[in-house]
């Protein structure tokens, strides 16, 4: 009886250092569909996933920003207004300490986007950055057609953006910061106002680093 138990506690601890040794992998979100193509005259399934679309809004320094600035990076999404009175300062703080986190590494981006543009124009994301003190080479604080804003978080990032005269500050919006890679897909959501979400977060992008997204 000993040794059946020794046994099995030796396959138990094997596979317990073998589930160690295995890199967690983020899956792909949102819609996807399959096609058919033929390869060497052989029929195959390809799956195609939901990518970001095109995209161009106005930063802090009067500059476009599209997809373009964003091609072979790693990004990370908010939604915010500086004039908001509840979730935005602890998003503030937390993507602050991403932003401390991955400062200088040329594979990571933070792109903040306004769902104020009326309030929150050209200079007054210019001063909100400048209090900040961040690195505008990597983190962009963007502005746009209201309805433009909208459309991108719902149907390209799938969180919520929007006026209601009923919440705090007039609009409501996700505190989620959602991880893009680059291939533009999204590969994960975290509540950006949570301190061990946002460490989650920082993890989730080393791995992404290391994948260094071949498929």
């Amino acid at each position: 009886m000993k040794s059946y138990f020794l046994f099995y506690s030796y396959l138990l601890l094997i596979f317990f250092c073998f589930s160690c040794s295995q890199e967690r992998s983020l899956p792909i979100l949102g819609e996807k569909k399959t096609t058919t193509k033929t390869i060497n005259g052989e029929q195959v399934i390809d799956t195609i996933y939901h990518q970001i679309p095109d995209f161009k809004f106005v930063n802090q320094d009067s500059l476009w920003i599209s997809q373009e600035d964003f091609k072979d990076k790693i990004y990370i999404v908010d939604f915010f207004f500086t004039s908001c009175p509840t979730i935005c300062p602890i998003m503030k703080t937390q993507m602050l300490r991403l932003h401390e986190h991955f400062k200088g590494n040329p594979a990571i981006k933070i792109l903040s986007h306004t769902i104020d543009p009326y309030h929150d124009t050209v200079g007054v994301l210019k001063d909100y950055a400048t209090r900040l003190e961040v690195d505008t080479k990597q983190w962009n604080f963007v502005t746009g057609e209201k309805d433009k804003i909208y459309e991108i978080a719902a149907k390209g990032y799938f969180v919520s953006a929007k006026e209601d005269k009923n919440e705090a500050g007039g609009f409501i919006h996700s505190g989620a910061f959602v991880l893009v890679d680059k291939n533009r897909r999204v590969r994960g959501y975290y509540d950006g106002t949570k301190t061990e979400k946002v460490d989650l977060l920082m993890q989730d992008i080393e791995l992404l680093l290391k994948e260094g997204i071949t498929n």
